[in-house]
C-alpha cells in the first residue's frame, strides 16, 4: 500500500486535526513529520474535545499507531503531559512511538526563543516562543540533542556542555540574562529516559516493514504551506518544512511510495501571528468571522486573523504539493452571511495577477479582487450529502473547486467527527 501525506493548504489552523482523525480509523499508522508543539489539533468525538499539540492525531484512533518521526522537535515536558492528560480522560496512548532520530528541545532553547522575539520588537515573527527556531537551529548547526543522546549520558552532557559554552555568551553578552546551568538541563532531560525507552525505535525502518507488509501509512504536517519554511511567506513563517516535499525528510519514507496528497483547506482565511495577508478583514466584520468559527488558537490562545477565502493561495498550496484532494472545513461558520467574497485574484501596482506573486514585497502590496456569491441561512450542520446543502452553499463549493485546481473530496459542516459531507473516497 502507498503513504498518504495530508498538509495545511492555507497558515495553518484549517481543520487537519479533525481530517487525519476521519481518516484515522482506516489506516495504520498517523505520522507526524515536521514541527513540534507550536500548533496545535482539535478534535472533536462524541461532544468531547481534545486539543493535541504534539501527538499526532492519530493518538485518539484505536487501531492505529501513531510516530513522531524523526522532522519533529519534541519537548518532553509537553509530551508527557499530553499523555497524562488523555490518560486521565480514560485514552491511551500505549502505542505510542517515537523516531530516535527526533531532536528534542532543551530548556535553554525554549529560553532564547522568548528573548530573541521581545528583543525583535518591530521585526518580530509571532512566534510561540516554545523554543522551536532555536532547536531547528541547533539541528543544522549540528549542535542538536537527539531523543538517542538521552540514553547516553556522556554524550548528552557532552552536547549539553558545548552548546551551554555558546549560548550562555549569548544570553549574557546580548539579553543580558543569567547563565543556565548545565547540571540543572542534563537532570530535566534524565528525568525523561526511563519513561520514554519504551517509545523509541528506528522509525524509518518500522514504516518501510509496515508499507512492505501492505499497511496504509499517513503522514501528518504541522502547520502549513504558507507557513512553510522555504514555499512560505519568508520570513513570517515555521522553521520546518510544512509541504509534501517535508513529509519524505522528515518520517523516511521516499517519494515514490506516495501516491496520494490530501490538502486541508478552510471555507474562509485565517492567520495567526505577523506577515502578508491579503484577504483580511479587520474591525467588526473580522470579529464576527472570528467569533462565528472559534477562531483562537488551540496552543497559544491567540485571536487569529481572518478573512475571506483566497484562490490565489489554495492554486499555490495545490501546485507545491501536488494535491489530489481538498478537505474543506468549516462551511457552516459561513451560514447567515447574506454574500460571501471569494478572492480570486491579486491587483499588485495596477497589474492583475491570478496567482502568488514571485517574491515578498509584491505580496505584501497585493490588494484581493473579489468575485462576491449570494449566501445562506439555512444550517448545515446535519448535511450529509452534498444535495443536502442549499444551492448557494453548492454554488460556492464549486467556484473554490473550479479555481483551486483539484477536486474537493470532504466538506467539513460543523466539528464533531461525523459532520462531514464525503463526496469522494479519500483512501478510494
Amino acid at each position: 500500500m502507498p503513504a498518504i501525506v495530508l498538509v495545511g493548504a492555507q497558515w495553518g489552523d484549517e481543520g487537519k486535526g479533525k481530517a487525519t482523525d476521519l481518516l484515522g480509523s482506516r489506516v495504520d499508522y498517523v505520522v507526524k513529520f515536521n514541527g513540534g508543539n507550536n500548533a496545535g489539533h482539535t478534535i472533536v468525538i462524541d461532544g468531547e474535545k481534545f486539543a493535541l499539540h504534539l501527538l499526532p492525531s492519530g493518538i485518539l484512533s484505536e487501531n492505529c499507531v501513531p510516530i513522531i518521526g524523526n522532522g519533529v522537535v519534541i519537548d518532553l515536558e509537553v509530551l508527557f503531559s499530553e499523555i497524562e492528560a488523555l490518560e486521565e480522560r480514560g485514552r491511551s496512548a500505549a502505542k505510542l512511538l517515537v523516531s530516535a532520530d527526533a531532536h528534542v528541545i532543551p530548556p535553554y532553547n525554549k529560553t532564547l526563543d522568548k528573548v530573541t522575539e521581545r528583543f525583535a520588537g518591530s521585526r518580530k515573527i509571532g512566534t510561540t516562543g516554545r523554543g522551536i527556531g532555536p532547536t531547528y537551529a541547533d539541528k543544522m548547526n549540528r549542535i542538536g540533542i537527539r531523543i538517542q543522546d538521552l540514553f547516553d549520558e556522556q554524550i548528552l552532557r557532552d552536547k549539553v556542555t558545548a552548546a551551554l559554552n555558546l549560548k550562555n555568551q549569548v544570553l549574557a553578552k546580548i539579553y543580558n540574562r543569567r547563565a543556565m546551568d548545565v547540571e540543572a538541563v542534563l537532570a530535566e532531560l534524565l528525568s525523561y529516559t526511563e519513561r520514554l525507552r519504551p517509545m523509541v525505535v528506528n522509525s524509518a525502518l518500522v514504516l518501510h516493514q509496515a508499507l512492505d507488509e501492505g499497511k496504509t501509512v499517513l503522514l501528518e504536517a504541522g502547520q502549513a504551506t504558507m507557513l512553510d519554511v522555504d514555499h512560505g511567506n519568508y520570513p513570517y513563517v515555521t522553521s520546518s518544512s510544512a509541504t509534501a516535499g517535508g513529509a519524505c525528510t522528515g518520517s523516511g519514507i521516499p517519494p515514490t511510495r506516495i501516491d496520494r496528497v490530501i490538502a486541508v483547506v478552510k471555507a474562509y482565511s485565517t492567520r495567526v501571528g505577523e506577515g502578508p495577508f491579503p484577504t483580511e478583514l479587520l474591525h467588526d466584520k473580522g470579529d464576527e468571522l472570528r467569533a462565528a468559527g472559534a477562531e483562537f488558537g488551540v496552543t497559544t490562545g491567540r485571536p487569529r486573523r481572518t478573512g475571506w477565502f483566497d484562490a490565489p493561495v489554495a492554486r499555490y498550496a495545490a501546485r507545491i504539493n501536488g494535491v489530489t484532494d481538498f478537505v474543506l472545513t468549516k462551511l457552516d461558520v459561513l451560514t447567515g452571511m447574506p454574500e460571501v467574497p471569494l478572492c480570486v485574484a491579486y491587483e499588485i501596482d495596477g497589474v492583475r495577477h491570478a496567482d502568488m506573486p514571485m517574491t515578498q514585497a509584491e505580496f505584501a502590496k497585493a490588494m484581493p479582487i473579489y468575485e462576491t456569491f449570494p449566501g445562506w441561512d439555512e444550517d448545515i450542520s446535519a448535511a450529509r450529502d452534498i444535495e443536502d446543502l442549499p444551492k448557494n452553499a453548492r454554488d460556492y463549493i464549486s467556484a473554490i473547486e473550479t479555481m483551486i485546481g483539484a477536486r474537493i473530496s470532504v466538506i467539513g459542516v460543523g466539528p464533531g467527527r461525523d459532520q462531514s459531507i464525503v463526496v469522494h473516497d479519500l483512501l478510494g
